[in-house]
């Protein structure tokens, strides 16, 4: 059965385009043909006074409407008569059809209603639990206000900073007490703050509230916190912070908007549990160095910590903005709202079909469903719309944008990506950077273009298109990929380059990358190293191996991370990280870096440790150390000998392990005293015999 409750499905779906009153010219035949597997049905007033033919046609199976609109009304009419087609709703009014390049905008309409089919997966939530506790934090008379206005649905207290003069309430409905924030943590149903300079109002206050004595570092716990103090925020990226509220007390349009949302903040909430983390391929820290720390540097939330070898997430602080799973370089951290595969999967439809409906130069234009969605459409109606070979593709959060997607989508055979945000993002994008500083040397080298994929950083619809419009030259995939991304985060990430590197207009071997970058080489100097293998011990992603029966050390750069930790690890510090693509390494497997002759134990022959290393422990102590000279000499034996063998000889020669030379005799204070008395009577005997030896006329 279809997930949406229709029967099985055969073939591609039933499509409905509507010209919305003629406002948008359509290439009939064009669309009929791209939409392979499927009957294509025409409107052109569908949502009035053709509705009878989405009736038709919404009985059964799969129906894809061109509308997005009308959608509240063709899905009330299909529950309410009982019409059991699975529905999908696209946009190819503001995105295509209202455009000045609408004649030649059929390949990327035929593109948009390809993808319409692709129904989102099922994903986890975190569900919040709140009282309605709420603590107004505020300045002025404005907190009071907004106080009353949320008092009879949410319990209110106002906690003043005590900077401006406020009258008394003329009926206590709730308390008002001064204080200041110093410290807050927690989430919507589990805020705690510290407070200080709290006080309590005087109940005589006559013109304006008087405060008593003041107390600090007192607690407080609330499910909602509104802040109308018009100081910093409380919180970094504050806008993904659930149940926090705030506002600058002096727009009265922001506070009004505020208390309505504040208003149904009494209640159990869920949201999506935004990423998925598998703790075992995280590469932050191994026997407390540590390793990477890209997801820590990135979160703008707080919701990432370290716990001990790994991270751990609290996915009630996450706010999705994606940020640690475009980081990761091990795909511990993935994002799930889509995951990775299904939104490379979109990529691959929209692109091909765009491209086989008869489509060049395709931009990929990634953009979030609340700002990006809005310019497009102010483009549309305002403007001269989107041009014909610019794919708009909705995703939560542009942030959750990796290097894995940007290589897809070239490899997929678009000429340009584009990734559009707020002029002032609701949290720092430094993420999204790094990842085309990333993005960027690698399509430059492979001669996709400079500037091939970038960010689209405004609020104005009209600088948009202007972007748009003023695209670097670049040079698209001849023959572009077709492969399905299917694994996890990092086999799809290594496919998509090997992918990119295969159908580049200039495929070279090897790229020099950024610091920090998620893929390189392990440099090792091979004349320093004695091969203890501490670096095989510490390497999260086993990049680098030993060998079973061999001393020996082996790496694979296609498995490397960059993550620093072998370098740290090594003891004689003979390992250098050099960041890098070298696709011939990419896929020639595990090679050596080296290997030596293993010391075979002199009394049972078996191999164990490094020949040259047991020489040189000999060398430094043979005729040196008193534990192996004299009567000890046979000692060193012992060195010579595997773990097994040592534990027989020292257990059956009685070999004392704590058996040194014979050390000094303690000596006390009253032995250097007495010593003192004895040197100073010796020294008058001989005086007095020098005395009595002398003739009587010396005398």
């Amino acid at each position: 059965m279809d997930k949406r409750g229709g029967k099985p499905a055969t073939g591609g779906p039933t499509v409905i385009v509507c010209s919305c009153e003629g406002t948008m010219p359509l290439d009939v035949p064009g669309l009929e043909r791209a939409c392979k597997g499927g009957a294509f049905k025409t409107a052109r007033h569908l949502c009035r006074t053709e509705l009878d033919l989405f009736r038709a046609q919404a009985g059964t199976g799969r129906v894809t409407v061109a509308c997005t609109q009308e959608e509240p009304l063709f899905r009330e009419v299909a529950e309410a008569e009982g019409l059991g087609a699975a529905l999908a709703f696209v946009n190819i009014r503001e995105t295509a059809g209202w455009s000045d390049a609408a004649p030649a905008a059929m390949p990327k309409m035929a593109a948009l209603l390809a993808i319409a089919d692709h129904a989102p997966e099922p994903h986890q939530f975190v569900t919040f639990e709140s009282q309605g506790v709420t603590l107004v934090l505020g300045r002025d008379e404005v907190a009071i206000e907004t106080a009353k206005a949320l008092a009879d649905t949410l319990d209110i207290t106002v906690l003043l900073t005590g900077e401006a003069d406020v009258p008394p309430q003329r009926a206590t409905h709730f308390p008002v007490r001064k204080g200041v924030v110093r410290r807050a943590t927690g989430h919507l149903g589990a805020f705690e703050l510290s407070i200080d300079r709290y006080a309590e109002p005087a109940a005589s206050s006559r013109a304006k509230l008087a405060f008593g004595a003041e107390r600090s570092g007192l607690t407080s716990r609330a499910d909602v916190i509104i802040d109308l103090t018009g100081r910093p925020s409380l919180f970094t990226a504050p806008d993904l912070r659930e149940g926090y509220l705030r506002a600058d007390p002096a727009d009265a349009i922001a506070v009004e908007r505020l208390i309505r949302k504040a208003e149904g903040l009494n209640g159990t909430f869920d949201k999506p549990r935004y990423v998925t983390f598998k703790e075992d391929l995280c590469a932050h820290a191994r026997s407390r160095i540590t390793g990477c720390t890209r997801c820590l540097d990135l979160c703008p939330a707080g919701a990432i910590a370290p716990a001990h070898d790994h991270v751990a997430i609290d996915p009630f602080l996450c706010g999705g903005c994606g940020a640690c799973s475009a980081a990761c370089p091990t795909g511990a951290v993935s994002y799930a709202v889509p995951a990775t595969d299904k939104l490379i999967g979109t990529i691959r439809t929209l692109l091909t079909t765009y491209r086989a409906a008869g489509g060049q130069n395709a931009v990929l234009l990634l953009h979030d469903a609340e700002h990006g969605a809005e310019l497009i459409d102010a483009a549309a109606r305002y403007g001269s719309g989107l041009p014909a070979n610019v794919l708009p593709l909705a995703v939560n959060e542009v942030t959750e944008i990796g290097l894995e997607t940007i290589a897809s989508a070239f490899a997929y055979g678009t000429a340009h990506v584009r990734l559009l945000l707020r002029a002032k993002p609701r949290h720092d994008p430094e993420g999204l950077r790094q990842t085309l500083g990333l993005a960027e040397p690698i399509l430059a080298a492979l001669a996709y273009g400079d500037g091939a994929a970038a960010m689209i950083e405004t609020d104005d619809p009209d600088a948009m298109l202007e972007a748009l419009a003023a695209l670097p030259p670049a040079t698209p995939a001849a023959k572009p990929a077709t492969f399905a991304a299917t694994g996890g985060k990092r086999d799809i990430l290594k496919l998509a380059l090997r992918e990119l590197h295969r159908v580049a207009p200039r495929p070279i071997d090897e790229i020099a990358l950024p610091q920090r970058a998620p893929f390189g080489r392990v440099n090792v100097d091979t004349k320093g190293c004695t091969l203890c293998l501490s670096c095989v011990s510490a390497c999260p992603t086993s990049a680098l191996t030993a060998g079973e029966d061999r001393p020996l050390l082996r790496f694979d750069e296609s498995l490397c991370v960059q993550c620093g930790l072998c370098k740290a690890t090594c003891p004689e510090k003979v390992i250098a990280l050099e960041p890098r693509i070298s696709f011939p390494a990419f896929a020639a497997g595990p090679a050596m870096v080296k290997e030596e002759e293993p010391f075979c134990c002199i009394v049972c022959a078996k191999p164990f440790g490094v020949k040259s290393t047991i020489d040189k422990i000999v060398a430094k102590l043979e005729g040196k150390h008193w534990m192996y000279t004299g009567p000890n000499a046979k000692r060193l034996d012992l060195v010579r000998m595997c773990e097994d063998c040592r534990v027989s000889e020292v257990t059956n020669s009685g070999i004392d392990p704590y058996a040194g030379a014979p050390r000094p005799q303690v000596r006390t204070s009253e032995d250097y005293l007495t010593e003192r008395e004895r040197q100073r009577a010796l020294k008058e005997e001989g005086a007095k015999k020098d005395e009595s030896s002398k003739p009587a006329d010396a005398k």
